[in-house]
């Protein structure tokens, strides 16, 4: 058995192997392996016995379940219309600017990447961003800086 066929049996041992265990699992899988390859949506299919169309429509629908390899530090931008007036575009232009890579990019050194998601439910500090689990709000340019600053520094970028 490879290391995603283990992974995902000892998954679906804790969640079950059924059609509500989809979701769980995939989340399991994408905290373990940080993206869900082509081959473990397969390998969920036939672990729990339903279509792989199935797992690969369940993992496609939520935008925090990656299907292709991410950076370590993953950027989300909040792209709602409150945060788009508050400074999003300004944010996002800094991001870029700073890393050097567009818009649903990778860093060559696979540290970072940068993506648009919707509402991360901070609208009454907006502008939000997410790097992997920590959230951070009212953004500008400077501040965006400063936070990209300190995780270049900790991977001895600067």
């Amino acid at each position: 058995m490879n290391p995603i066929q283990t992974l995902i049996k000892e998954l679906a041992d804790v969640h079950g192997r059924r059609r509500e265990s989809i979701l769980p699992i995939l989340q399991g899988v994408v905290e373990q392996e940080k993206y869900l390859s082509e081959d473990s949506m397969v390998e969920i299919a036939r672990e729990i016995d339903i279509p792989a169309s199935d797992v690969y429509g369940t993992a496609t629908f939520y935008s925090f379940l990656e299907a292709k390899k991410m950076g370590k530090y993953v950027i989300r931008v909040c792209k709602t219309i409150t945060c788009s007036m508050k400074g999003k575009n300004q944010v996002l232009l800094t991001i870029q600017e700073m890393l050097k890579i567009k818009l649903g990019d990778t860093t060559p050194d696979k540290r970072f990447t940068i993506l648009e998601t919707n509402c991360l439910g901070w609208c009454h500090k907006a502008p939000a961003m997410l790097i992997n689990d920590e959230v951070y709000t009212e953004l500008t340019p400077e501040k965006v800086r400063e936070i990209l600053s300190s995780y270049m520094k900790k991977n001895g970028q600067i």
